[in-house]
C-alpha cells in the first residue's frame, strides 16, 4: 500500500531523517516509538508533506515519487489519500465541532453543506461525540477535543490515518478516551501509523512496533516480536526505561 525508502532530512546543518525506510501493508497499525528528538514526528510530517523530505521514494498505491523533486500536484493527491491527527488538536476556536469536522469537505473537497454535514454527523457519533456536535473546542475537554479532531480525519475517508503523539497533550484521565477511539478504528481495518508514547498501546494494539533513534530505524518487527524479545540492546533500554517509569 505504501512504502518508504531512504528518506532524509536535514533541518540547516542537522541531518534528522538519514535514510528511514518503512513498509505499509493496508491494515496494519504501526506504532512509531522512541525518545524524543529520533526523528518520529518529522517522518510522520514528511510522509504526509506537512514537511519536505530532502531525498526518498514513496511508493503509495504503485505510484513512485520523488521526494526531493516531487510536484505540488501530486501533493495534493497524495494528501486527498491520507489525514493527520495532531497532538494538539489543530481545531478552529471559532467553530463548532460539526463544523470543524466539515470544513475540509466543503472548503477542500467542494462538497455540498448538507452532504458534509450529514458525514460530519456520522463521524462525531462514531467518536462519541455527536451530543457535542455545537460546542466549541472551548467547551469541550482535551480528550473531547481530540475526538473532533479523528473525526475530522475520518469524514475525509482516508487510507491512512497519521496520528502524532495523539495523547500527549491530555491529562493521564483523559488519555484512555482517545486510546478507545483509536483501537476501535484498528478493530475496524483501518491503517494507521501512530507516534506514540503509550507502551501498552503500542503492545496491544499495534501489529508493527519500530522503534527509532538519532534519525535511524533501529529496531522494528511485530509488536509481540518487539516487547517479548527486543534484538537490539538500545531497544531493551528504552523498553525498561520507560516500564519502570509506567509503574512509579
Amino acid at each position: 500500500m505504501l512504502t518508504i525508502k531512504k528518506i532524509q532530512k536535514t533541518f540547516g546543518t542537522l541531518p534528522v531523517l538519514k535514510g528511514v525506510d518503512l513498509h505499509v501493508n493496508k491494515g496494519d497499525v504501526i506504532a512509531i516509538l522512541g525518545p524524543s528528538g529520533s526523528g518520529k514526528t518529522t517522518l510522520l510530517r514528511c510522509m504526509n508533506f506537512l514537511e519536505k523530505a530532502d531525498d526518498g521514494i514513496m511508493v503509495f498505491d504503485g505510484e513512485e515519487f520523488e521526494l526531493g523533486k516531487i510536484r505540488k500536484k501530486d501533493i495534493l493527491r497524495l494528501r486527498q489519500k491520507t489525514a493527520f491527527v495532531f497532538q494538539n488538536y489543530n481545531l478552529f476556536r471559532n467553530k463548532t465541532a460539526i463544523e470543524n469536522v466539515m470544513q475540509g469537505l466543503t472548503v477542500a473537497r467542494k462538497m455540498p453543506k448538507d452532504e458534509a454535514h450529514r458525514i460530519a454527523m456520522e463521524m462525531l457519533t462514531k467518536v462519541g461525540m455527536a451530543d457535542r456536535a455545537t460546542h466549541y473546542p472551548h467547551q469541550l475537554s482535551g480528550g473531547q477535543q481530540q475526538r473532533v479532531a479523528i473525526a475530522r480525519a475520518l469524514a475525509t475517508n482516508p487510507e491512512i490515518i497519521y496520528f502524532d503523539e495523539p495523547t500527549s497533550a491530555l491529562d493521564p484521565e483523559l488519555i484512555g478516551e482517545v486510546l478507545n477511539v483509536i483501537r476501535k478504528l484498528a478493530e475496524e481495518g483501518m491503517t494507521m501509523i501512530v507516534v506514540t508514547h503509550e507502551i501498552s498501546f503500542a503492545r496491544n494494539v499495534a501489529n508493527k512496533v519500530i522503534f527509532m533513534e538519532d534519525g535511524n530505524v533501529l529496531e522494528s518487527g511485530s509488536a509481540e516480536d518487539f516487547f517479548t524479545n527486543p534484538k537490539e540492546e538500545r531497544t531493551k533500554t528504552f523498553l525498561h526505561t520507560i516500564l519502570q517509569e509506567r509503574e512509579i
